[in-house]
């Protein structure tokens, strides 16, 4: 997750910001809808996860992020991670859903959130940690449709807003730390659209296919 996005954001696109990440979540659960309980077990582009993992993951972060827009995200509970089952397309809706209202209440872009899944030494300002969620839902948007074998083509608007976010995730040594959320960057072919450059600034080849999974080290990059 990215940690330095100094001057991405600027207080007054606060609302574009928290507008362009409401449309990634709710094209995540478009795509999510079109999981069937026999799509479960598929790989993902995520090393070690199938797409209920996936799945799992991705409703937690909801749940997390949407407690941290309370002023509740210290709590650990708020991040737990739940097995996905057959109900999982639903609750993952529901979540979406939640994550984008508290999103939408937060009354300043510095309000503080905590975020403990990524340090307890520090909070992160509103922006910032919108900015947070919105690559990752991008991302993950892109995985889901992947593994399902579905078209996933963002807006221009959001893409824009997203590629610099891509650019700012910290590389180096952290990316091949066990637990790392993102692998060590690609470099994207010539020519390549802003989607593309975005999963390469992330470690994810845009030409991946289920049978290119993976296991390393039981390594998540996710």
């Amino acid at each position: 997750m990215p940690t330095n996005m100094q001057g991405l954001t600027n207080p007054v696109d606060f609302d574009r910001l928290r507008r362009l990440h409401a449309q990634a979540v709710r094209d995540s659960v478009t795509l999510v809808r079109r999981v069937a309980p026999a799509d479960l077990p598929l790989p993902t582009p995520c090393e070690a996860w199938t797409l209920a993992d996936l799945l799992a993951h991705m409703t937690a972060q909801h749940h997390g992020f949407a407690a941290a827009a309370r002023g509740e995200g210290q709590d650990p509970a708020h991040w737990e991670v739940r097995p996905a089952g057959e109900g999982a397309p639903a609750r993952y809706g529901e979540a979406a859903a939640r994550v984008v209202a508290a999103f939408a209440a937060v009354d300043t872009p510095d309000r503080a959130f905590a975020l403990p899944e990524f340090t307890r030494a520090r909070t992160f300002p509103a922006d910032r940690a919108v900015g947070f969620h919105l690559i990752d839902y991008v991302v993950h948007s892109w995985d889901v449709a992947r593994s399902l074998g579905l078209p996933y083509a963002p807006g221009p608007e959001l893409l824009a807003v997203a590629l610099p976010i891509a650019h700012a995730v910290p590389t180096g040594d952290a990316r091949i730390a066990p637990g790392s959320p993102f692998r060590p960057e690609l470099v994207p072919a010539a020519g390549t659209g802003p989607l593309d450059r975005i999963l390469a600034a992330l470690g994810r080849s845009a030409d991946w296919r289920p049978s290119d999974r993976r296991s390393v080290d039981g390594r998540r990059p996710c």
